[in-house]
């Protein structure tokens, strides 16, 4: 008798709403500038059959996944507002085609990759992970895309590189919140080597089986789950490698209020408002208490062993 045992993380199977197939973004995106819903329909179905499969990883099953509607229209994007429903009005003609991502620093492999050659060759899988602001709101999402890892073993970082930074796009003319001199642009985010390894760490390239919306971070975001979200920088550019800790945005904007692991950490307050509870979206049972990690310390809370958890919030 084959008896499998969950992880601490897992999501029953049962709660899962399956996406078989993840659709090419670049097929998809241009079928949807179709106008007529006859022409549009067959497109869509067209670009589903040419797509590739985003399989739902067993492993990373967990709770009730938040609606669609909510996680695709409440978002933090201060490249376009800092007015969370309004983002998606805003961003809704920025281009992601064509996008590169241009990984570099110190590494083996130096190299440029459009990110549709990348995520077809790559391979990609179904997250469900649970998300935290800093803001102390969550939400509970299925990602598509592929570990971080996979990027490491493309790039062969040297043994010096003790980080790595990512960066977002700088296009104020296609997104009027960069306009504001408040922000340290482009958006800048990092990790340790060891963070980037562990097996949590994820590229998404989509959500709820489709192609990511420009305002959940199209067309490359990362997704650190047991951290704030404001960690999993959106619209990526550039990953590097490098040997110093990388400043982030918020870390440059606000150092006292920001630090660089900003782990979830329900003993560890904010300067202004507690993290001992939080509330999911569209719940009408009220805020419910943070888990540490994020609920996911058994996976993570060893990296953290040497530092002392109050100081690095």
């Amino acid at each position: 008798m084959h008896i499998k045992c969950r992880k601490s993380w897992e999501i029953p199977e049962s709660e899962i709403t399956p996406h078989s197939v993840y659709c090419n973004r670049r097929t998809l995106l241009k079928a949807m500038g179709f106008a007529g819903s006859a022409t549009l329909m067959s497109s869509i179905l067209q670009a589903a059959t040419a797509g590739f499969p985003s399989n739902p990883n067993k492993s990373f099953d967990d709770l009730e996944t938040t609606s669609e509607d909510l996680a695709t229209s409440y978002n933090n994007f201060y490249e376009f507002s800092t007015d969370k429903q309004a983002v998606k009005s805003l961003s809704r003609n920025f281009q992601t085609e064509p996008w590169t991502l241009e990984i570099g620093g110190l590494c083996g492999k130096p190299q440029t990759l459009d990110v549709n050659q990348l995520a077809s060759s790559i391979g990609l899988e179904q997250r469900i992970y649970r998300f935290r602001c800093v803001e102390t709101w969550s939400m509970v999402v299925p990602w598509d895309g592929f570990p971080l890892k996979k990027i490491l073993a493309l790039a062969e970082p040297s043994s010096s590189a003790k980080f790595i930074k990512f960066s977002s796009f700088y296009r104020p003319d296609e997104a009027p919140g960069q306009k504001s001199k408040w922000y340290p642009w482009p958006y800048v985010e990092g990790l340790t080597m060891e963070e980037a390894a562990n097996e949590l760490a994820f590229i998404a390239t989509g959500m709820y089986g489709k192609p990511l919306p420009p305002q959940n971070g199209a067309p490359l975001r990362l997704v650190v789950p047991w951290k704030y979200g404001f960690k999993s920088i959106k619209a990526i550019t550039k990953i590097e490698f490098v040997d110093t800790m990388p400043t982030s945005l918020w870390m440059a904007l606000a150092p006292d209020e920001y630090g660089f692991y900003a782990n979830v950490n329900p003993e560890v307050s904010h300067p202004r408002w507690s993290q001992a509870q939080e509330k999911p979206l569209g719940s009408w049972f009220g805020k419910v208490p943070t888990k540490m990690f994020n609920g996911y310390e058994h996976e993570v809370g060893g990296l953290y062993k040497n530092l002392d958890l109050r100081k690095w919030y």
